[in-house]
């Protein structure tokens, strides 16, 4: 019998509600007696800590390898460590990770990253789901309240501190997030969940996964939440409630041994209230303004892996998305094709070589208003890339070195290499000592460049006349950059106690800044102060810090995590004019502790 059957009735299920009251749960499980999907899966608890380090991740190096090997500061989130968290979205999950920075701006604004920069429009950490990038050119980073799926779904989740943009590209500088669900043969059957509370007014999800044929088997799901407006400290409402529904599939085939053919997809809408900032000339300034905008969207994936042998194995998938949101002061449509390829195989008795091409190009439609406005109403982007990996095993189970880089082209700063070494020593299973130098970069986005609309004042001191302040975009600005140093530790002090630990050492360059331009004096409609504030490349800066974490398993059905986070950042300008986001840094948290 599977383990899901085991649980195959369950009430009061209240999944991540975070009202003081929860007005209904429920949740019911029922699964096909498939007979060809009769695999034992291991629950959480039910692995010891030895092999929880022996998990397979392929976040890394793009391959399979052991968690407790990898050369890198990950953590792997996985799905029953996931349902026992009771959390009901994405972005919660996160927090369950050491090292991550995790805020809720408001009901459907998150700000997410890893080792700094943070805030609602972070674009340093890269983001996939099933291989799928859930990334915009728009401003280079992530719309979390579109990134959803079924949570029961979920099969685990590799967080990565640190650069990994010698396999993943451009984006991935503070950190790689890859989300893998299950495939349909392990979803057979049919689950029914939902909930509801004073924040969560109700939330809901339908899913049924069955068998098509021999070796083809499929799922379809569909859900729904609505959430509440979040209360401003006047005692006010935010006026920010939302709702979303949203449906999809997967169909998994195995015609062969050798082969595995996946197509999934989504699609989903909601609406969502907001504010946004309206400039006024009576009386002259920028105030908040209420909104309703929609989400829209779909994405379908294809995937196709043939297995040569066990040594060797190539991969190819190709997705695309479609995005329309209206946010207030304007609309964006935007419609991204992507494509990659990875071969891997061996090369003597101790080399281990990945590598792969890729393609991706997007396309946007921008709508204006008097608040906004763009250099080019459609533009479509391109992006080329190409990247190669060599492990190597200096000393077999003792030494391993990774060589690698990838070579991107995008239309707007052209070609960008990004390398990076990582050397793991072990020596002894209960020790793994490992170090990485790389160099990561971040891509211009399409905001940066070519959008503008106005901003809060920049003043820090009352003026004696109004002030309006303009924002554009700079079609000059370069990538930011970072050269980045680690070492971690990881150590089995006992059967039952793990310790991971890792420092790191960033040096930023070239990062992005609003810098405030001289002003001009106007007197129509009323004397006032127009200043105009610019993209640019005028901050440079270093990070650095520490993370451990500790995993104790006093009693077999009883497990505790904790962890400590400490982080330092320091931006400076490169001009005489003082940028706008010099001093951001204070807006991370220096130091994080969880358990």
């Amino acid at each position: 019998m599977h383990q899901e059957q085991r649980r195959a009735f369950h009430i009061l299920h209240l999944r991540g509600i975070p009202s003081a009251l929860a007005l209904a749960a429920l949740t019911l499980m029922a699964e096909n007696n498939c007979a060809a999907d009769n695999r034992s899966e291991p629950v959480l608890l039910q692995l010891s800590l030895e092999d929880l380090g022996k998990v397979a991740i392929t976040s890394v190096s793009r391959k399979s390898e052991t968690l407790s090997d990898a050369p890198a500061a990950i953590y792997v989130l996985q799905q029953e460590e996931i349902r026992r968290s009771g959390v009901n979205s994405l972005p919660e999950m996160f927090r369950m990770a050491p090292g991550m920075a995790v805020a809720q701006a408001n009901s459907h604004q998150w700000a997410i990253t890893a080792r700094g920069f943070n805030n609602i429009f972070a674009n340093k950490l890269l983001v996939l789901m099933d291989g799928r990038a859930l990334y915009t050119p728009g401003f280079s980073g992530v719309y979390w309240e579109e990134a959803d799926t079924v949570l029961e779904d979920l099969d685990r989740i590799e967080v990565i501190r640190g650069p990994g943009a010698s396999v993943w590209g451009a984006n991935a500088v503070n950190g790689v997030i890859n989300i893998m669900t299950k495939s349909a043969k392990e979803t057979q059957g049919t689950l029914i969940s939902g909930g509801g509370g004073l924040e969560e007014r109700g939330f809901g999800t339908v899913r049924y996964g069955g068998r098509l044929a021999t070796n083809v088997y499929y799922r379809v799901y569909g859900r729904y939440f609505n959430r509440d407006e979040f209360t401003l400290t006047n005692g006010r409402g935010a006026g920010d409630q939302w709702w979303k529904s949203q449906g999809g599939f997967r169909l998994d085939w195995e015609p062969s041994e050798a082969n595995t053919m996946t197509l999934q997809g989504d699609y989903y809408y909601g609406q969502m209230n907001g504010q946004v900032m309206r400039h006024s000339l009576s009386p002259i300034g920028v105030f908040p303004s209420s909104y309703r905008g929609k989400v829209e969207g779909m994405n379908f994936l294809g995937r196709w892996t043939h297995s040569f042998s066990e040594e060797s194995d190539f991969s190819a998938k190709s997705h695309f998305d479609r995005t329309d949101r209206a946010f207030g002061i304007g609309s964006e449509i935007r419609k991204t094709i992507y494509f990659d390829a990875q071969h891997r195989f061996q090369l003597g008795e101790r080399q281990e070589i990945v590598w792969g091409l890729g393609y991706r190009y997007s396309t946007d439609e921008l709508a204006q208003s008097p608040d906004f406005a763009v250099n080019d109403l459609d533009l479509g982007l391109q992006l080329f890339s190409a990247f190669v990996q060599d492990e190597i095993s200096v000393v077999p189970d003792l030494l391993r070195l990774t060589l690698g880089t990838k070579v991107e082209h995008n239309d707007f700063t052209g070609f960008e290499v990004q390398p990076s070494a990582r050397l793991a020593w072990t020596p002894h299973d209960r020790h793994t000592i490992w170090s990485a130098v790389s160099r990561a970069v971040r891509t211009p986005s399409r905001s940066e460049r070519g959008r503008s609309f106005y901003l809060d004042p920049p003043v820090s001191v009352p003026f004696p006349i109004p002030v309006l302040a303009w924002g554009v975009g700079n079609s000059e600005i370069d990538s930011e950059k970072v050269l980045a140093y680690e070492l971690g530790y990881r150590l089995k002090a006992h059967d039952r106690l793990t310790l991971d630990s890792a420092v790191f050492y960033n040096v930023y360059d070239e990062l992005w800044a609003t810098t405030v331009l001289p002003g001009e004096l106007r007197f129509v409609p009323q004397p006032h102060l127009f200043v105009t504030a610019t993209s640019s490349n005028d901050l440079y800066g270093e990070g650095y810090g520490a993370e451990m974490s500790a995993v104790w398993q006093p009693l077999d059905a009883w497990r505790l995590r904790a962890g400590y986070t400490f982080l330092k950042l320091n931006r400076k300008t490169h001009g005489p004019v003082r940028s706008l986001t010099e001093g951001w840094e204070k807006d991370d948290p220096q130091q994080q502790v969880f358990l």
